[in-house]
């Protein structure tokens, strides 16, 4: 895999801290055998780049009530920058909406919603999405079991 701009020093410190991102400048200097002084201007220098965007704590969905995980497709009515741009500001208001990606196809957008529940999804659709203008089509499907998620990129060849 090629990384531009990015050394093996710096992939090593990239994967660590994919895995343990609350390892303080000591220990992921340890893990990845370098200075501490260095390692911190490293990972300094990967967070002034963009390469590190934040670090955040990976909650257990379930565990914090929202035990729904909900894939939607959306196929806008035209395809023109205003009604691409109307949508993206309608979904970025709901944090219910986790991620919102533009794809190529039969379908404009592909949603991944979590809720508390079935219910809760219900409700979600009718106040919100279904009222979102520029909408043709909808089609929700219901996560039953999560085979894999992760967030780790794969950097470094295993």
């Amino acid at each position: 895999m090629d990384h531009p701009g990015l050394d093996r020093i710096d992939l090593r410190i990239l994967d660590v801290l994919q895995r343990e991102g609350a390892l303080s400048a000591a220990e992921l200097a340890e893990r990845v055998d370098l200075a501490v002084t260095t390692c911190w201007r490293r990972v300094k220098r990967l967070e002034g780049d963009g390469v590190i965007r934040e670090r955040v704590a990976l909650l257990d969905r379930e565990k914090v009530g929202l035990g729904v995980t909900v894939f939607a497709h959306v196929k806008l009515v035209a395809h023109g920058r205003d009604n691409l741009g109307r949508f993206d500001q309608a979904i970025r208001r709901h944090p219910e909406v986790l991620e919102c990606y533009t794809l190529m196809g039969d379908w404009d957008f592909l949603l991944r919603i979590v809720a508390r529940d079935i219910k809760a999804y219900e409700a979600f659709f009718l106040d919100h999405l279904s009222k979102i203008p520029g909408i043709q089509s909808f089609s929700s499907s219901i996560a039953m079991t999560v085979v894999k998620e992760t967030t780790q990129l794969p950097i470094l060849r295993r």
